[in-house]
């Protein structure tokens, strides 16, 4: 056989798309939640945050977000770079523009009817949409979720009409309807059964596509089957960030495998 012809095409490199640069955050002097992270995250990738409770996985989210200031008394130091800018000169808005967050229990807001709470961030935010556009931004965020068959018809009912597994999945609508480039996800399976979570993990893999995802989840199983790369968190601290299969199946870290083969504590 004759090979000179065969041409082998390198693997495009992954992009970075979300940088942490010696991040600290502390609720008080000196009691820090995370320290001194440093990690890159890439561009359509789903990345896992994982650890015991209180490691500071939602802490590190929240930062992204600017939810931080809210509260007067925590300290946010170091960089968080979201497609090069940092993140913390940014105005806030901007930034939670750029980032969507979804949280644990489904929160739609409650006095808005389904096709509201999808185009709410633009609502809110003073921005004029036609009727056209909004309906464009309606129907395609609700595909993106696999909503839109089983609202298209309630559309003007409240968010609050629907089961949580749908609700969730409404928040998620009205957090990609922005068109963020970052995703935030902090544990939103929690509150579900497992039918529903299972709807959700589905979506997400398909949502990486178009969206990066990071997802804090205390759901091992949830990481192994959905995430690209995962983090490993203790302490405060970045134990271990890798390709999630390598993770899982020869961890570096002594605390890692301790963490997820059950014997941790």
């Amino acid at each position: 056989m004759n090979n000179e012809n065969i041409i082998i095409t390198p693997s495009t490199p992954p992009k970075a798309i979300l940088e942490f640069k010696n991040l600290a955050v502390s609720y008080s002097e000196g009691a820090y939640a995370v320290k001194d992270l440093s990690a890159t995250v890439y561009e359509r990738e789903i990345t896992a945050v994982m650890g015991p409770s209180g490691c500071g996985k939602s802490t590190m989210l929240r930062a992204i977000n600017r939810m931080h200031e809210l509260y007067p008394s925590i300290k946010v130091e170091g960089e968080i770079l979201l497609a090069g800018k940092d993140i913390l000169k940014m105005n806030p808005t901007e930034v939670r523009w750029h980032a969507g967050m979804v949280f644990q229990r489904p929160n739609p807001f409650p006095t808005m009817s389904i096709f509201e709470n999808v185009i709410a961030g633009y609502t809110l935010n003073g921005i004029r949409l036609s009727k056209i556009e909004k309906e464009e931004i309606v129907e395609n965020s609700l595909r993106s979720v696999a909503l839109w068959s089983e609202v298209k018809d309630v559309l003007s009912k409240k968010g609050s009409f629907l089961s949580g597994g749908q609700q969730q999945r409404l928040c998620i609508a009205r957090a990609i309807a922005l068109k963020p480039q970052l995703l935030l996800m902090d544990e939103p399976t929690s509150a579900l059964d497992p039918i529903a979570t299972g709807h959700i993990e589905e979506m997400l893999v398909e949502l990486k596509k178009d969206f990066s995802i990071v997802i804090v989840t205390h759901n091992m199983a949830q990481a192994a089957r959905i995430s690209d790369r995962s983090m490993f968190m203790y302490l405060g601290e970045l134990i271990e960030y890798d390709d999630t299969k390598k993770m899982f199946t020869n961890p570096s870290h002594k605390k890692t495998e301790e963490y997820l083969t059950g014997n941790f504590g």
